[in-house]
């Protein structure tokens, strides 16, 4: 599996996104859409940037009951992305049930991941706010392990959590990275950070890189930057 660079569109606008995107020209690099975009252009902005030759990760972490995430990825499966998530915490049941709603009548699906904690999450917040008292690497590695169960291709972790979720779920269980930040940036809110070259060495499979490079000066160059770091 190729490793390589996914950037974090969390743009307002479908103007504001296309606009962004069209600085790289003759490069089509892969995008996540989140929650903020999606919300404001909905299904539209997907096929957009779909048409112009862009892999698509959408990022809107579905949690629910099994069944009502059944079909909300039964109609996700229509957009054609390339992956998209769910909350591991929904539970196993729930997790099973995505897939069988992601997996489309000819037997193809996107790449579905699970979220194991945010990288916002420290082990103080996991204690206080969600009562959870286990060390968080032991959560987010118990997390992946159920979402291997369920049969899902991986995970979105720390980068610092990588090498071992590899370890715990074997090396072809797909790692997602956020929280990657170049060594003389800002690490903005995250919490548990790493650099492109640090994620390359601990195994990340894919890191997801948003105003590292959305913010930059020149985004294209911090997007090469990026992929001359982790992917080499």
């Amino acid at each position: 599996m190729g490793k390589d660079v996914i950037i974090a569109c969390d743009f307002a606008s479908a103007e504001e996104t296309l606009s962004f995107l069209d600085k790289f020209e003759g490069k089509k690099p892969f995008v996540k859409i989140g929650m903020e975009l999606y919300y404001a252009e909905g299904p539209s902005i997907v096929k957009e940037i779909k048409k112009r030759g862009h892999k698509i990760f959408l990022d809107l972490k579905l949690h629910d009951i099994p069944n009502t995430v059944k079909k909300g990825m039964a109609v996700l499966s229509k957009l054609d992305v390339d992956m998209t998530n769910l909350h591991a915490s929904g539970t196993k049941a729930m997790m099973e049930a995505a897939l069988e709603g992601l997996t489309r009548p000819d037997g193809t699906r996107p790449m579905l991941i699970a979220v194991t904690q945010l990288t916002s999450t420290s082990q103080e917040r996991m204690e206080a706010d969600l009562l959870i008292k286990e060390p968080i690497d032991k959560v987010v590695m118990h997390y992946a392990s159920c979402a291997r169960d369920a049969g899902l291709d991986g995970v979105v972790c720390s980068p610092l959590e990588a090498g071992k979720v590899h370890d715990v779920c074997g090396k072809n269980f797909v790692t997602v990275t956020p929280g990657v930040r170049f060594a003389d940036g800002d690490k903005g809110d995250q919490v548990r950070v790493m650099t492109p070259e640090q994620a390359k060495k601990i195994g990340s499979d894919y890191i997801v890189v948003g105003r590292p490079i959305t913010a930059a000066p020149d985004p294209v160059a911090a997007y090469e930057r990026c992929i001359s770091e982790f992917v080499g």
